[in-house]
């Protein structure tokens, strides 16, 4: 009997044994087959070593659209980099773009998570660098619906025109006995489009000639911290790419972004509470309501989408991206059209033969000049003010152009390289307006993105192109230009996100004769 028992025992662990021997094979099945299926993923392409910590960091040089541009010529259209921690895939042509904002549009959504929208992105909530999700869409629909809608900005239309004439004035006053004056542009743009902006905003203007005694103290610091944050924001921040240096004291940025933040905060804070107290009494009725009086309107009723931090994301965001680009880019045509004076007289031409010379260009005749449509397409596609798109990050596994794009990958999209690249554009090197002519579907082919596209596209993309066009048609309408000097305007281009020109343009101008009579009555 005890040898039975025995025997049955060592039956029993036996079958254990071996119950565990084909669950541990079966096991190590799947996690092999699970390792196989990653290995057969196919990542892009990369550009040669990837060196420890650094990753390809070693080969980026300034400027950056440039020398990745350069990457992707050598390693295809689709090309996977690390940059430092951070793996990175570079996207160079119109199709791989298509498939990223069209089939995979929501897996890359988000934002990655860099200092830039830590700080100056209000810890990532701002509709630029907030995560993709309920809290963006709401931002996404104040912005597109109730602020930059077309309604809206019919509504404001005067300000933008006010600003412009003003510019012209300003101009006009400055040519002696019709002389040319030599003008530095670059500045004069930059305040045109900071009071257009604030004075839509908040209705107030800070540069010029007839700023508000009253105002004067904060038009300064206004002015302050407007240098300070465009300073920042073109400042690199190596930790995004390398934490390790989050661990050996390279924090002066941090530091000074913290501050700005401070300072920007409460500034905007007073201007909202000045709204918020304006709202209290009857003034509201007798002016036009300004984008903080839109956005403080329904806080009483919807306080979790109207809070004071989403208005100050949505005034700093307007601000810093619809101020620069669009300055940059005037600043950009304006030299085009120097260098090229036979597109800068047919500008002209049409102008005089669509609007004529007894009254100034207003945004309602845009629509009549497709030449000069076609000089700020031309400008768009030469010199983008966001070469390289906004980062986004897959939020899933995913396939582009038959890669293998892991999760949590960085997509940096090369507006720039498409948009020059000689195999899509004839002679892409030069600047020939015409090419717009008659054309149609450009962006539908994904070839020209200046302004992004898919759910994150620039909500700001109207407005751009309003305050763009009158300011452009009303200097070709009014004044005669040429270079400061014999020599070609020097097209260098700046280091910075926003692609600026490394020297600010200085161009000579005078009213035209059939013009003095007419700036004379502004």
């Amino acid at each position: 009997m005890h040898l039975q028992c025995t025997e049955l025992q060592t039956e029993t662990e036996s079958m254990e044994s071996s119950m565990y021997y084909y669950i541990l094979l079966f096991i190590s099945f799947l996690l092999l087959k699970k390792y196989l299926q990653k290995a057969n993923r196919l990542l892009p392409p990369s550009p040669g070593l990837s060196l420890p910590v650094i990753g390809h960091l070693y080969l980026l040089k300034n400027p950056l659209h440039r020398t990745l541009a350069k990457v992707a010529d050598r390693s295809g259209p689709i090309v996977y980099i690390k940059f430092g921690s951070r793996p990175v895939i570079l996207v160079s042509s119109p199709s791989a773009a298509e498939e990223c904002f069209t089939k995979h549009d929501v897996a890359f959504a988000n934002r990655p998570k860099l200092l830039a929208g830590k700080y100056l992105g209000y810890n990532y909530t701002t509709i630029t660098w907030a995560s993709y999700g309920s809290h963006w869409r709401n931002l996404r629909r104040i912005a597109s619906i109730e602020l930059l809608s077309s309604n809206r900005l019919q509504m404001l239309q005067g300000i933008r025109v006010d600003e412009v004439r003003s510019l012209i004035c300003r101009l006009s006053r400055g040519s002696n006995g019709g002389e040319f004056q030599s003008l530095e542009m670059k500045s004069k743009f930059f305040e045109l489009t900071l009071n257009v902006m604030m004075r839509m905003i908040a209705g107030k203007r800070y540069y010029g000639e007839d700023i508000a005694e009253s105002i004067s103290d904060e038009a300064k610091q206004f002015q302050q911290i407007v240098a300070e944050t465009f300073q920042l924001s073109g400042a690199g921040n190596g930790a995004d790419f390398l934490p390790v240096l989050n661990y050996v004291g390279v924090s002066k940025l941090e530091k000074k972004l913290i501050i700005l933040q401070k300072k920007r905060d409460k500034f905007l804070q007073d201007l909202i509470d000045q709204h918020r107290q304006e709202q209290s009494g009857s003034t509201l009725e007798h002016r036009s309501k300004t984008m903080v009086d839109v956005m403080l309107s329904p806080q009483g009723t919807e306080p979790e989408y109207y809070n004071d931090e989403i208005i100050r994301g949505l005034m700093h965001v307007m601000l810093s991206a619809g101020t620069d680009t669009t300055a940059g880019t005037m600043e950009w045509a304006l030299s085009l059209l120097l260098n090229n004076p036979e597109a800068l007289a047919k500008a002209q031409n049409e102008i005089d033969e669509q609007i004529g010379q007894s009254r100034l260009v207003e945004e309602a005749d845009l629509a009549k000049l497709p030449y000069l449509s076609c000089i700020i397409y031309e400008t768009l596609r030469m010199y983008p003010a966001a070469p390289l798109l906004p980062p986004h990050e897959a939020s899933e596994d995913c396939t582009v152009g038959g890669f293998h794009v892991p999760r949590g990958t960085m997509l940096l999209v090369n507006a720039w390289a498409i948009q020059n690249d000689p195999e899509l554009w004839a002679k892409p090197e030069q600047f020939k307006p015409e090419r717009f002519q008659n054309v149609q579907g450009e962006r539908d082919g994904f070839k020209w993105l200046p302004f992004g596209t898919g759910r994150r596209g620039c909500p700001g993309e109207g407005l751009a192109t309003r305050i763009v066009g009158l300011t452009l048609g009303s200097l070709i309408q009014c004044f005669e230009w040429e270079r400061s000097g014999e020599e070609m305007v020097d097209m260098t281009e700046g280091a910075g996100l926003a692609m600026p020109k490394a020297h600010p343009l200085l161009a000579k101008c005078r009213p035209r004769p059939t013009m003095p009579a007419l700036l004379s009555q502004l």
